[in-house]
């Protein structure tokens, strides 16, 4: 095999769910196609890697320093849904169900991981509820160990704030993940969250 190829399928096969031969299909595909296409594609992927940032106000992805949702004065600003990561925005927002903001963590508790509660963006959170004048708080976290951890350490640092604070229902197995839910669920499990005593 060609060195080149080699190497392109090499990278190729780095990327979550690409084995060897779907990067050999995807790289002899490239192949094939006009150059300015190809260029395109790594122009863009270039720019996404080099570009992107986090929004200053809830750690989503975003183009500017405050992303498109926090930008929005229609979206309800007393509710605030906490997320594990990005996916899980992008899985909501697939439902068109809520309108409020989010709060992307950026993980969970994980002591095994290395991770504590300080590596995660909780402070941020405490901020936006401050600024923002929020009444309730939506943990939509994975139905992991880690996630339960993580919603109980938050709801504790939220009792001083006055807050409602709600899980969504558990219409999600557990060990489930957001992005892997389907729109239904997700729609179900939000709109029967339930308070946190």
């Amino acid at each position: 095999m060609s060195r080149l190829l080699e190497r392109v399928v090499s990278e190729l096969s780095k990327l979550p769910s690409v084995g060897e031969r779907s990067a050999l299909r995807l790289s002899l595909h490239l192949l094939k196609q006009q150059e300015h296409s190809v260029t395109a594609l790594t122009t863009a992927i270039n720019d996404f890697r080099t570009k992107i940032c986090y929004c200053s106000q809830c750690n989503n992805l975003s183009d500017d320093q405050i992303c498109p949702i926090c930008m929005d004065h229609r979206r309800d600003r007393t509710t605030i849904c906490v997320v594990e990561n990005v996916k899980d925005v992008i899985s909501i927002e697939s439902t068109s169900i809520y309108n409020g903001l989010y709060h992307v963590l950026g993980g969970v508790i994980s002591p095994m991981h290395g991770v504590s509660p300080s590596d995660l963006k909780i402070d941020t959170l405490i901020e936006n509820i401050q600024r923002h004048g929020v009444k309730e708080v939506i943990l939509a976290l994975n139905t992991t160990i880690e996630a339960e951890t993580t919603m109980f350490y938050i709801s504790r640092k939220l009792r001083e704030h006055n807050v409602k604070i709600s899980n969504i229902a558990r219409g999600i197995g557990f060990g489930d993940e957001l992005d892997y839910t389907d729109e239904i669920t997700l729609v179900h499990s939000i709109n029967n969250r339930i308070e946190v005593k």
